[in-house]
C-alpha cells in the first residue's frame, strides 16, 4: 500500500492569496527531474524494487521537505517571512510513509538574525501545523501507530522535529510545551554549545551540562526521541549512556571514512548500537563524500551505510539524508560567500583555523564548487528509493533492505514514544 499514495493535489497555503496574504517568492520546481538520478536496475530488479517499497514502511529520519527559492540569495529573506512551503506533490512521489521534518528553526529569522529563539520556533511550528490542517494527505504523527496507519491508508506521517533544544533556554518545562504542540524528536544542540551541552564546533568538549542532564531526564519522561547529530563526541557519548531510552543520530556518518567533526568516531557509534539506538546516514553536500568516492554521490553515501552495518549490525542503521527541494549546494556556497557581508561570520581563533568552516564543519570549498548536486541523493523524493535500489543491486535481502529504509526507525520510535 505504501506506493499508492492518496494525494488530492493540495498546494501549500492554497487557502490564502499570494502577494496579498503573504509575500510571494519564485520557488524551485520540486518535480523537475533534471537532478534526479535513479540507480539503474534490470527489469526483474525493478519489479522487486516496487514490491519491496510497497511492502515496507519507508521512513526518512531527517529531512527538510520544503521548497526553497529558485535563487539561493533569497533564502534569508524567505526564511524571515516564517512561511516555509511543504512540497506535498513531490512527497507523494517519494515512496515515503513517514518523514521527520526538522523544519528550519536555525534560519527562522522572524525575531532574531541568528535563529533558534523560542518565539520563532513556535511560530514556525504553528504555521506548518496550520497549513497541514487544511489538507488530508499529510498526517501529523504523534505515535508509532500513526506511521503504520499512514502506510496502510496511503497517507504520509509527518513528524515535527527540532534540530536543537536551544530554544528552551534554561526552562525545562518548555519541553512539555513542545511535546504538547506535537514535537516528537529533538536535538541537544546544533554545532554550537548551548545550555544543555557542548557542540561539535567548540575547541573544548565539556560534555553534557547539569541542566542538560535535567533536560534529558524530562525528554525521557515525555517520550521525546533524543538526537545528538550536532553535539560534540563527549556530549553524544554521555547522552547515549545516561538516557533511559535508546536515542538516534539522525544525520551523520563515520569519521573513519570522512574525517570531520561532523561525523562520529567508531566508539560513539558502537555505544549507540549497544544501547539500542539507530545510526541514520547523512547526505547533505560533501558531508559523506569519502576518499574512495570524493565526488559526493549515492556511492559515498552507501559506503557509510555499509561501514556502520559492519560496525554495529544492520538492526541499528537507517537513513536521514538531510535533503530538501532546493539548491542545497547553492545554499552552502551562498552562505559561505555572504557570511562576512551579512555579519554572520566568526573570527578565526588563533591556532584553531576554521576559515573554511560552515555550520561548524570542515568544508572543502574548492571541491564543493565542482559539485552541482549530490548524485542520487539530492532530494527527499529520490533518497530512500535509491537506497532501496542500491541495496537490491548489491545483493541485500528484502528483509535487510526493509530494516534500513524504515524498519529500524519504526522499531526505535515504538520503544521511545
Amino acid at each position: 500500500m505504501g506506493r499508492n499514495k492518496k494525494y488530492g493535489g493540495y498546494k501549500a497555503y492554497q487557502y490564502l492569496e499570494p502577494g496579498r496574504d503573504y509575500r510571494e517568492f519564485k520557488l524551485r520546481d520540486a518535480i523537475v527531474k533534471d537532478w534526479w538520478e535513479p540507480v539503474p536496475l534490470s527489469k526483474a530488479e525493478e519489479e522487486r524494487f516496487e514490491e519491496v517499497m510497497g511492502r515496507s514502511v519507508v521512513m526518512d529520519l531527517h529531512a527538510h521537505p520544503d521548497i526553497s527559492p529558485l535563487d539561493p540569495n533569497q533564502n534569508r529573506d524567505f526564511d524571515r517571512e516564517g512561511r516555509n512551503v511543504l512540497a506535498y506533490e513531490a512527497l507523494a512521489m517519494s515512496g515515503l510513509d513517514c518523514v521527520f521534518d526538522n523544519m528550519m528553526d536555525g534560519s527562522s529569522f522572524i525575531n532574531t538574525k541568528n535563529g533558534w529563539d523560542w518565539m520563532s520556533t513556535v511560530h514556525d511550528l504553528g504555521m506548518r501545523l496550520c497549513d497541514i490542517g487544511h489538507q488530508d494527505f499529510l498526517v501529523h504523527c504523534r505515535r508509532a501507530e500513526d506511521i503504520e496507519q499512514a502506510h496502510r491508508r496511503g497517507k504520509l506521517a509527518w513528524v515535527a522535529v527540532l534540530e536543537s533544544a536551544s530554544c528552551i533556554e534554561n526552562e525545562v518545562d518548555r519541553l512539555d510545551v513542545l511535546y504538547g504542540l506535537g514535537v516528537r524528536s529533538i536535538g541537544v544542540n546544533y554545532s554550537e554549545s548551548n545550555m544543555l551541552g557542548s557542540g561539535l564546533k567548540e575547541h573544548l568538549d565539556g560534555g553534557l551540562t547539569e541542566f542538560g542532564y535535567d533536560a534529558l531526564v524530562r525528554m525521557n519522561k515525555l517520550g521525546l526521541l533524543v538526537d545528538v547529530s550536532h553535539t560534540s563526541d563527549r556530549t553524544a557519548a554521555e547522552v547515549i549512556q545516561l538516557s533511559r531510552d535508546p536515542i538516534i543520530i539522525s544525520h551523520a556518518g563515520a569519521r573513519a571514512l570522512t574525517p570531520t567533526t561532523r561525523m562520529f568516531p567508531d566508539d560513539v557509534i558502537q555505544a549507540l548500537g549497544e544501547r539500542g539506538g539507530v545510526m541514520a546516514i547523512e547526505a547533505a553536500p560533501n558531508l559523506t563524500a569519502t576518499e574512495k568516492h570524493p565526488l559526493h554521490s549515492v556511492e559515498g553515501y552507501m559506503e557509510h551505510v555499509e561501514y556502520c552495518i559492519n560496525l554495529i549490525g544492520i538492526d541499528h542503521v537507517g537513513c536521514g539524508p538531510d535533503t530538501n527541494y532546493g539548491d542545497h549546494v547553492g545554499l552552502y556556497l551562498t552562505n559561505l560567500e555572504n557570511s562576512s557581508r551579512l555579519g554572520l561570520g566568526h573570527y578565526a581563533r588563533p591556532g584553531k583555523g576554521g576559515e573554511n568552516k560552515y555550520l561548524g564543519i570542515d568544508m572543502n570549498v574548492k571541491q564543493l564548487k565542482t559539485l552541482r548536486y549530490v548524485r542520487g541523493m539530492e532530494n527527499p523524493s529520490e533518497c530512500l528509493q535509491n537506497v532501496c535500489r542500491w541495496m537490491i543491486k548489491h545483493g541485500y535481502s528484502d528483509q535487510e533492505i526493509a530494516k534500513v529504509i524504515g524498519g529500524n526507525g519504526l522499531k526505535l520510535v515504538k520503544k521511545v514514544w
